[in-house]
């Protein structure tokens, strides 16, 4: 009996030793389809690249004309431009920058966490707040800046990136306007955790992702710059660590790219989902770039990637 008991032990030892080195074995790129459509937007043969490692938390990308990614990196507190053969430039020492866009101009618009302010940075890195509260009170952490057809800012404000050391102020955590006049406007605060949003390539919808109730909203966009219609566009559960909907981008046709649980999710416009491009690293945003915008630059946790895809990104600013 003690030899038996002795063999069982060993056997127990080795399942949970073989276990426990399968969850600690990182995951691989892999396309994964729900739907033919998504090799429609997706080669069956496409490679991820690594542009750039070692990072802290890589967030916000940007594509600039001139060759560069714009990354943001919430540990190291820093926004580099990134090149193609992975060197680094420091634009800005930030507290927690997040994350970022090009504004009409092609100026660079951040979310900036420690400053709990949208501002906009020169390429000499000096930079302007535009926004830092809303009626009198203080924004809580802004996430992630989209511009709108309008030719506004639109925001979110979670308290995810809320200074543990600061109180917050507001009593919800919204999604805003700013003009051009610097005047910021309320457009919901029925989110339990508002993050990644885009619109629609017709500006006709606004798309907000809830990183707590993970799921994606779907709001019908007004010409005054409100927003109307509120529903439930799509899920994507996970477990805990997996990844919650982040950053989102959408390509001309109106299908939408959003990371989550694994990887990015890609739907259409009607809420079906695609498929999923499975990352090695979780990722929170990305952004379309390169000339003919069908590469999606990916920020995953302490890299930048990119994926060459069949698709044509919808860039909301002109590039120049």
């Amino acid at each position: 009996m003690k030899k038996q008991f002795k063999l069982a032990m060993l056997v127990a030892l080795l399942i949970s030793a073989t276990w426990a080195t399968a969850q600690k074995r990182p995951r691989q790129f892999e396309l994964k389809a729900d739907s033919l459509k998504f090799w429609e937007l997706v080669p069956k043969d496409a490679k991820l690249e690594l542009v750039s490692g070692g990072m802290g938390f890589t967030e916000g990308p940007v594509w600039d004309p001139a060759g560069f990614v714009y990354v943001s990196d919430e540990v190291i507190n820093k926004i580099f431009r990134i090149y193609p053969d992975g060197h680094k430039e420091e634009l800005i020492s930030l507290g927690d920058p997040d994350g970022n866009t090009y504004d009409e101009n092609r100026q660079l618009i951040d979310c900036a966490s420690v400053l709990r302010a949208i501002i906009r940075i020169k390429p000499d890195g000096t930079y302007t707040v535009l926004a830092d509260r809303y009626q009198g009170k203080r924004l809580n952490s802004p996430n992630d800046v989209i511009i709108g057809p309008d030719g506004a800012i639109y925001f979110t404000d979670p308290t995810s990136d809320l200074p543990k050391d600061q109180k917050q102020e507001l009593d919800f955590k919204g999604v805003f306007r700013l003009d051009a006049q610097g005047q910021v406007t309320l457009l919901t605060k029925e989110l339990t955790e508002p993050n990644g949003l885009a619109f629609s390539p017709d500006g006709k919808r606004l798309y907000v992702d809830d990183s707590a109730q993970k799921n994606i909203r779907a709001y019908d966009f007004q010409p005054d710059g409100t927003i109307r219609n509120g529903r439930i566009f799509g899920e994507e559960p996970g477990g805990k660590g997996e990844g919650v909907p982040d950053g989102m981008r959408l390509d001309l046709a109106g299908n939408l790219y959003v990371t989550g649980p694994g990887g990015i999710w890609i739907w259409d416009s009607e809420g079906h989902r695609l498929g999923t491009i499975i990352l090695p690293e979780q990722p929170a945003n990305l952004a379309w770039g390169d000339p003919d915008s069908k590469t999606l630059y990916i920020t995953a946790t302490t890299s930048l990637y990119k994926l060459k895809t069949s698709a044509t990104g919808f860039v909301p600013y002109p590039v120049k």
